[in-house]
């Protein structure tokens, strides 16, 4: 007679296997722009047609899956057309920066269905920031005409190093005030819904590689330069966090050891030296100086930001364009070295001072060809995110759809 624990071990492997075939499915049906039939899910992934008939008939009785008009016939009857129910659920992805809050909630097809946003500043600590967050979702899911009993899944970027697993932040340079609360924790005793946290930079890269300019890309790095200057890697489709979390911080790399002090407590990172924050620093500098800048004009209003300097290079400012370029030279070197390092196949250049244009991507362009090898320059583009302001919520959005449609399985 055979033992029972070998009864028991049959069953939870046929239960592994069972939500793997399921899964596999749902992953299909997901990477599928014109759905896909029973057949061909049967063929894609090597398993009887009985098999794909009863996880299928289990989607459509959850609403997850529609039947979609009539597949090309292969010589007998034309097959069914399976695809994704966009309008089985929401998600909700939001972006916390150092100046601004972004929520945005799309169905599951990835698709935007509705988006706000406004300043905010992160020091003002945690409690005030997700208070206000809390408000800006029922906004939000207003605007797209959705209800929170429709959200499956809630993914949220930070601009400091993430520790995943607990839904925390590690001594975040420029997030006073949020060291170890647990953001995650507080997010799904207000909501009840399943929540991730994650780095910004981390978001961005995979919200260009799932919807944007990074579509195809195996290894890219997305550099967010806002505020501070963060960078998300991309390795061999799948981000790379490192042991804590804290992959990528390339803002505090030390460009010059006699440089201005950082907030992480050195002196001369690349942050402190063509982050927003320094640039706009510089800017004040330029104005107080006596400087012919058309920022002197603004200085009733308040000290200038980035966003001011950029505007101001645009309209051919050179004062402007000149702090511009410094910053495009000091982070193009830095990215030179991780060219040099990871030799990715694109690096995408995002945040608000990307949005500068030519003022900083050329010399940023430049410098990256003088210091790096030739045959990783020449493997990799450079490149600005296609997703602006969009990409990192669009990465939370991309996170959160993994885990909605992970309680399907």
């Amino acid at each position: 007679m055979e033992p029972l624990h070998s009864t028991t071990q049959d069953l939870g492997a046929n239960n592994i296997v069972r939500s793997s075939n399921k899964a596999a499915v749902v992953e299909l049906l997901r990477q599928s722009k014109t759905g896909i039939s029973r057949a061909e899910l049967a063929e894609t992934l090597c398993v009887s047609r009985s098999t794909i008939s009863v996880i299928v008939h289990d989607l459509l009785a959850r609403g997850l899956v529609l039947e979609h008009g009539e597949g090309t016939s292969r010589g007998g009857r034309r097959p069914i057309v399976l695809q994704i129910n966009p309008d089985a659920g929401r998600v909700v992805g939001i972006d916390i920066g150092a100046s601004h809050l972004r929520i945005v909630v799309a169905d599951l097809d990835g698709v935007v269905v509705g988006e706000v946003h406004e300043p905010l500043r992160i020091e003002i600590g945690p409690e005030e920031c997700l208070q206000r967050m809390f408000v800006l979702v029922e906004v939000a899911l207003e605007v797209a005409g959705s209800r929170l009993e429709q959200v499956l899944a809630i993914s949220v970027g930070v601009p400091g190093p993430v520790v995943a697993q607990l839904g925390i932040v590690s001594a975040p340079p420029i997030m006073p005030g949020w060291d170890a609360f647990p953001i995650r924790q507080r997010i799904e005793e207000h909501w009840h819904k399943p929540t991730a946290l994650d780095n910004d930079a981390d978001l961005g890269a995979l919200g260009e590689w799932t919807f944007g300019v990074g579509r195809g890309e195996t290894n890219l790095a997305f550099i967010k330069v806002g505020t501070g200057i963060g960078c998300g890697l991309l390795l061999n489709g799948q981000i790379y966090r490192g042991v804590l979390g804290t992959a990528g911080e390339i803002g505090h790399v030390t460009i010059s050891e006699s440089g201005p002090p950082c907030t992480c407590g050195n002196y001369g990172c690349l942050e402190a030296m063509a982050g927003g924050r320094a640039i706009a620093q510089r800017a004040l500098l330029a104005v107080k100086a006596g400087q012919r800048t058309q920022l002197a004009q603004l200085a009733h209003a308040g000290e200038p930001t980035a966003r001011d300097v950029a505007l101001a290079a645009q309209n051919g400012d050179a004062v402007c364009q000149q702090l511009l370029a410094d910053a495009g030279r000091h982070i193009g070197s830095a990215l030179a070295s991780l060219i040099n390092l990871l030799n990715p196949g694109m690096v995408i250049v995002g945040g608000g001072v990307a949005e500068a244009g030519p003022c900083l991507m050329d010399p940023l362009r430049q410098a990256i060809t003088e210091h790096t090898m030739r045959p990783s320059r020449e493997a990799v583009q450079v490149v600005v995110s296609s997703l602006g302001q969009r990409a990192v919520p669009m990465g939370a959005v991309a996170l959160a759809l993994t885990w909605a449609f992970a309680q399907y399985v």
